[in-house]
């Protein structure tokens, strides 16, 4: 600028500067973190019946949100208080131990007679028959906006297609599954046991699993606190 304004000015006859491109100011990375318990109160305090549900078990079973909208009757042990149920991303079994706030949420629905009946009907509707998991996602980035935790956003596409850059947000569904690692640390539960009980996929975390037993499990379930 300051040399255009000298060639406007007839300071000088030529701007040096004139094939030089502008440097692009990179926007501040927004960093994904945990939520606290104060803004899942929030959050729990104006969820719709079913998602209040998913927030619960994505937080007090860690898991993703296609894995929670896809759960059935049949997923549910209460006989041995488990989980039990394949992961969408890679097929892994997880047999997890219910924690007391997920076992007595769990208690309080209303389920059908059928075995495969869904926990979460909506939801399943729109993950596993129209296979729009990106629509759910909405929905709670909807939620959050309405507790004051994300701003409200236009889920129109915009037309720039899978190769442009997405503004990534510190807070949505996944970040259940941070708050549950991270509770479980400070509450002093070991890393092996906590990544156990996460069901986190890289190969480094697999080995991890196989000295894992059932009690230290229950005993990283029962880590976890009611909200």
């Amino acid at each position: 600028m300051m040399f255009k304004s000298a060639r406007r000015d007839s300071v000088i006859t030529e701007d040096p500067s004139e094939f030089v491109e502008t440097v692009r100011r990179e926007r501040a990375p927004k960093i994904k973190r945990p939520f606290t318990l104060v803004e899942l109160r929030s959050i729990l305090d104006i969820a719709s019946d079913e998602w209040r549900s998913m927030i619960l078990f994505g937080l007090y079973s860690g898991q993703r949100l296609g894995d929670v909208a896809t759960l059935r009757r049949s997923n549910i042990d209460l006989i041995h208080d488990e989980l039990r149920f394949s992961t969408r991303k890679t097929g892994k079994t997880m047999i997890l131990p219910l924690a007391a706030p997920l076992r007595k949420h769990i208690k309080s629905l209303h389920f059908a007679d059928d075995p495969a009946a869904p926990i979460h009907p909506k939801a399943f509707d729109l993950v596993e028959r129209q296979h729009k998991t990106g629509n759910l996602s909405n929905q709670f980035a909807d939620l959050l906006a309405a507790a004051g935790l994300r701003e409200k956003k236009n889920h129109k596409s915009t037309g720039k297609g899978r190769g442009s850059r997405r503004d990534v947000e510190p807070l949505s569904f996944h970040s259940l599954r941070r708050t549950a690692t991270t509770i479980l640390h400070e509450a002093g539960v070991p890393a092996a046991v906590a990544q156990a009980l996460i069901g986190h996929d890289s190969e480094a975390m697999h080995e991890l699993y196989v000295s894992v037993g059932r009690e230290a499990l229950q005993k990283a379930a029962a880590a976890l606190p009611e909200i």
